[in-house]
């Protein structure tokens, strides 16, 4: 799985409020062994919204996560741009979120908060447990949420606990080494695809240091090739500590 992040907010961009989600969701998703494959954070524009999530919806294995824009002003856009995208249709009413809407509202549900009830094609709806006004999600890949993160992440988190809480074990190794990544190189292009690398070179009292990092499903894989770089460094002499 690979799992997206979009938080949508000019008022992010321009400075207005600072982003909650991009932290949480990727602690939410370590709980369970999960990494975010990317993170976006957007203009409410619905140009931008939609190339965004074009590009999403062109992974087969993407578990996209979206914050905001799915209120009643004429700024919150989401409902609309993830029907044409994810379901090449318009915008239909959800009978259950309509009624959720006029028991809470009664007639100051009119005439605009009611439009939150129109919802792509096939919507599910995620349970909002500060107000009862839903999320939704689509072929259950793709979960949409207000961008109040004290309604946002309490959703988030039982979407992530009731279908993503297979807990994945990734193993990994680290090392500092007092010499540059130039001394890595051939060896990092000898790396399997199921081996993670992380190279982050450094300097360190104005010298050249790099921190090395291996990481996969496969413990013993990670330790072979960990022990391979290890053995380069003490053939040339180079101090290093794990890490």
């Amino acid at each position: 799985m690979n799992f997206y992040a979009v938080i949508i907010g000019t008022e992010i961009l321009n400075n207005r409020r600072s982003d909650k989600h991009f932290e949480f969701i990727r602690d939410e998703l370590a709980k369970y062994g999960h990494e975010l494959f990317s993170s976006f954070i957007i203009k409410d524009d619905v140009v931008l919204m939609s190339k965004t999530y074009k590009l999403i919806l062109e992974d087969k294995d993407a578990i996209l996560f979206s914050f905001g824009g799915i209120g009643s002003t004429p700024d919150d856009l989401t409902r609309e741009v993830a029907a044409e995208v994810f379901t090449s249709s318009s915008v239909v009413s959800h009978k259950k979120f309509l009624a959720d809407i006029i028991e809470r509202f009664g007639d100051n549900a009119y005439p605009h908060r009611i439009k939150m009830s129109d919802l792509p094609l096939n919507a599910n709806l995620i349970f909002n447990p500060i107000n009862n006004m839903s999320g939704f999600s689509l072929e259950n890949k793709f979960f949409f949420v207000p961008g109040f993160p004290s309604m946002a992440h309490p959703m988030i988190s039982s979407v992530i606990k009731n279908n993503f809480s297979k807990i994945v074990k990734k193993y990994r190794k680290t090392l500092l080494a007092k010499t540059s990544e130039e001394t890595f190189i051939t060896l990092m292009q000898k790396l399997p695809e199921r081996i993670e690398l992380s190279c982050l070179p450094m300097f360190v009292d104005d010298k050249p240091n790099v921190e090395l990092s291996l990481s996969s499903l496969d413990e013993r894989l990670v330790m072979q090739w960990f022990n391979e770089f290890i053995l380069e460094l003490k053939s040339k002499d180079i101090p290093y500590n794990l890490m």
